[in-house]
């Protein structure tokens, strides 16, 4: 069975973002990046079903500029067989995302397609429920517990009340949630032996998609800062406060 993983390159989770003076964007520049986590939750979770020989082969795919090789590079070092490349300096919309994916997945013919249920850059949620409704796929979403057998996947999600286990004819998609799993650390072998592992690039052109955006972003402006706390003497006086705000009746 063939795993495809879709990994994106993103601030690192421990940056604090900075927004460009003129409000255009967020600022890049001399910026830590590093793999999405839930794409390396996604990542781990490839590698643990091929470890208990559900899986055979593990490939790996972004989209994205030329550094996103070295995003790629770290799901080799993890576990992943081989990886491809997208290559574009444009911004790609969760949309054109699903279409080069779905181009992908008809070259690959993956029989589960595992990623991420959101990026943290911009927080969408859409590209895994896109790509299934591009292929006709069925779709476990927000994965807490995936389990192979049989050619269908068991997936357990987490909703707002709990729980809730889905069984997916194979093939699928799914998108992790932080508690499927805890992802592994790539040992320094490994990080020598990705280098050696096969990378492919290709381009949107490639696979005729139109990537140009349906969005426009007009301004992006940091967070309002969080006004001082006010001390009060009584409860009596706290209700009353509360009231004024309207959180209590």
């Amino acid at each position: 069975m063939k795993l495809l993983v879709p990994v994106k390159r993103v601030i690192d989770y421990n940056v604090k973002p900075r927004v460009k003076a003129d409000g255009t964007g967020v600022d890049l520049a001399n910026v830590k990046m590093s793999m999405n986590p839930f794409d390396e939750i996604a990542v781990e979770e490839a590698i643990r079903l091929k470890e208990k020989g559900a899986a055979t082969e593990i490939v790996a795919v972004s989209i994205g500029p030329a550094k996103a090789q070295e995003t790629l590079r770290t799901a080799l070092a993890m576990g992943a067989d081989r990886a491809i490349l997208i290559q574009t300096d444009a911004e790609v919309e969760p949309l054109a995302v699903a279409k080069l994916l779905q181009k992908v997945v008809a070259e690959e013919n993956p029989e589960l397609v595992i990623l991420g249920k959101q990026a943290i850059d911009d927080d969408s949620n859409q590209t895994g429920q896109m790509l299934a409704a591009l292929l006709g796929w069925g779709q476990g979403t927000f994965a807490s517990k995936v389990e192979l057998a049989d050619g269908a996947a068991t997936v357990t999600r987490e909703v707002d009340g709990g729980l809730e286990t889905v069984k997916l004819n194979l093939p699928a998609i799914v998108t992790t949630d932080l508690r499927l799993n805890e992802p592994r650390y790539a040992s320094l072998p490994n990080i020598m032996k990705a280098k050696s592992k096969p990378l492919a690039t290709k381009t949107p052109e490639d696979y005729g998609i139109d990537i140009a955006p349906r969005l426009q972003t007009l301004k992006v402006e940091e967070p309002a800062k969080r006004q001082a706390g006010v001390k009060v003497g009584t409860v009596d006086e706290l209700i009353g406060k509360l009231k004024t705000l309207g959180v209590v009746a």
